[in-house]
């Protein structure tokens, strides 16, 4: 199927822009999603590698350890089809409190011969209140398989003094929908956004979401949810420093590594388009990043990898560097919609056969 995926679907996909591509793949999984009965026979063959247990972390049960990372399904249109390829568990994402249409188009290039996409989209979303209703009606009718997570970051015409309260109440509003949920400090493509990594604003951040959360737990009489960090791959290992210990001390349950990256690797050195580049040229950038981690913190903290994950050998090293669960998008475009299942079905043989 990998093979045809990429020698008939993918051309014709490819011949139209990048995001009208993307707009029609969640037309397409939408569809599948209210076939529940079709994604339960998928799920049977798809999601769970043989004679395998599900992998336990920071609470949940993850039937394998190939996820779908945030920035595909921002609006959770679609997570109900993911477990039918072979995803043990989704993040959508990412919302913002407030609906935005993200930067101008076109904001999503591709680049085929490096296996890598740059894109400028700017949290384009309808907002947490529109994504939780929907999340809602969708539980009503769907049986939740693998775990959820909930990507969210800051309102672009929220100022980064405000980025506290403008995260509160996307939190507040999604919490209810949540298996766990992911901070995003680390997109290149909304202003400021990156500021929020450092010590001048991060304390108080992950502060304010770690009191909010311990509070739901307390008032309501509901379990506390895991809470993890998305960082970017362009920071200094001082700075990846600073981040853990406010993370290790505030009790967050785990690290995604990596966003996309700022830098031009390669090829890509002289190409002048603005955006996060992912893809293959983030593969090495992110897996030093994961053993860094993993290194600095004596395998304390779970760690997802996330970036330039394009076979069964780089999420492999990902996961020999450190890291527990993986996620993909970018490979997901490039390689088709089993390449999940691919995937998993490769980590969940020995350690040693994964590089």
């Amino acid at each position: 199927m990998g093979k045809f995926y990429e020698s008939v679907i993918r051309p014709v996909m490819f011949r139209q822009d990048a995001e009208s591509a993307h707009e029609l793949g969640v037309s397409f999984l939408r569809t599948l999603g209210h076939l529940p009965w079709i994604c339960r026979l998928m799920e049977a063959r798809h999601l769970r590698p043989p004679q395998t247990n599900p992998i336990r972390l920071f609470g949940l049960d993850f039937p394998n350890r190939v996820g779908l990372a945030a920035g595909m399904d921002k609006n959770a249109v679609f997570w109900p089809a993911a477990a039918a390829f072979g995803f043990g568990h989704v993040e959508i994402g990412t919302v913002t409190f407030h609906r935005q249409p993200g930067n101008p188009r076109p904001r999503v290039f591709r680049y085929p011969d490096e296996e890598a996409v740059i894109n400028q989209l700017g949290f384009n979303n309808e907002g947490a209140e529109r994504v939780a209703e929907r999340i809602r009606k969708q539980s009503r009718v769907v049986k939740r398989s693998i775990p959820l997570g909930v990507n969210i970051g800051k309102s672009k015409k929220v100022p980064i003094e405000e980025a506290a309260e403008d995260y509160l109440k996307s939190f507040d509003m999604l919490a209810d929908y949540a298996d766990y949920f992911t901070i995003n400090v680390s997109s290149p493509n909304t202003p400021e956004l990156r500021k929020l990594q450092g010590s001048e604003f991060l304390p108080e951040l992950l502060g304010a979401i770690a009191r909010a959360n311990q509070d739901r737990s307390e008032s309501q009489n509901k379990q506390r949810l895991p809470i993890l960090v998305k960082i970017a791959p362009d920071l200094t290992y001082p700075e990846i420093d600073s981040i853990l210990e406010t993370v290790l001390e505030l009790k967050f349950d785990g690290i995604i590594a990596t966003n996309t990256t700022l830098s031009r690797p390669g090829a890509f050195a002289e190409i002048e388009q603005e955006g996060g580049l992912s893809g293959r040229p983030l593969d090495h950038l992110t897996t030093d990043i994961i053993r860094y981690i993993r290194l600095s913190t004596n395998g304390e903290l779970p760690i997802i990898g996330v970036g330039g994950i394009m076979d069964a050998k780089s999420a492999g090293e990902k996961m020999a560097a450190g890291a527990d669960l993986v996620q993909i998008y970018t490979g997901f475009i490039y390689r088709g919609p089993f390449f999940p299942r691919q995937l998993a079905w490769a980590l969940s043989h020995s350690h040693r056969d994964w590089v």
